[in-house]
């Protein structure tokens, strides 16, 4: 009696969902330098001119990756206040983007929106106008959030890494405290007293939500204010009036 045929492996079938998903897989376990439509073929086990049928190239790749992370941002909590429906939006996209350390330098990349990444500003700005606050307002708060509603702030100068040896840490401190002394002096301060801390530099989460909450309460007290920017440049302008004249005297 002949055996039973087995069933040949059925494969998914590719379609864009499928093939930014795993290029974001790809990127995640090797870097983005290691993201090529070779190896992402590979990865899929199809030819490289398969993908070509879901995207056109490694630009449209990207974009598609950065929509798959955005899609992975918890939705609105509508039920909540305002500041803190706000707070967790970004917390979630900082979360997201924490799982993908790639994802900052595509983002910052990207010349133009796709609809996902316009659907989730859209709801943003929502939050802010459900709240009241101005059109003129909001405006602003967006633009002052900037990269901080996709979860990252760009670190012009990042920290440079301390000695591990203990004793060329000591001998580095000496110098720069003669060189640098407010930094020295903000670096030891009560708060970072601790050695690991000293040693592996500040909490960047702590940090993150330490000035996320003080723009949201900024943005809170302007909208309670009344505040416009068409005030404040006539403000400005009568300062300068005021100044030009004092000069001309």
């Amino acid at each position: 009696m002949s055996s039973p045929k087995k069933s040949p492996l059925v494969r998914a079938p590719l379609n864009r969902e499928r093939v930014s998903l795993a290029a974001v897989r790809l990127a995640d376990e090797s870097g983005l330098d290691a993201l090529s439509m070779r190896n992402l073929a590979q990865e899929l086990g199809v030819v490289p001119m398969a993908l070509y049928k879901h995207v056109a190239n490694k630009e449209e790749l990207l974009d598609e990756m950065i929509n798959a992370i955005v899609l992975e941002i918890d939705p609105l909590q509508r039920d909540l206040e305002w500041k803190p429906a706000l707070r967790h939006r970004i917390l979630s996209a900082r979360a997201a983007l924490l799982r993908h350390p790639w994802a900052p330098h595509v983002i910052e990349s990207r010349t133009s929106a796709s609809p996902v990444v316009l659907d989730y500003m859209d709801s943003l700005i929502g939050i802010f106008l459900k709240a009241g606050f101005s059109l003129d307002l909001t405006h602003h708060a967006m633009h002052a959030l900037g990269s901080r509603m996709w979860g990252f702030i760009q670190e012009v100068f990042p920290t440079p890494e301390s000695p591990t040896d203990p004793e060329e840490l000591a001998a580095a401190f000496a110098q720069w405290s003669i060189r640098y002394p407010n930094i020295i002096e903000m670096a030891t301060a009560a708060n970072h007293t601790d050695e690991s801390q000293r040693t592996q530099g500040c909490d960047d989460q702590f940090e993150f939500e330490f000035a996320l909450d003080l723009m949201l309460d900024g943005f809170e007290r302007l909208h309670e204010s009344g505040w416009s920017s068409t005030k404040v440049s006539r403000s400005q302008n009568t300062s300068l009036e005021s100044a030009v004249r004092g000069k001309r005297k």
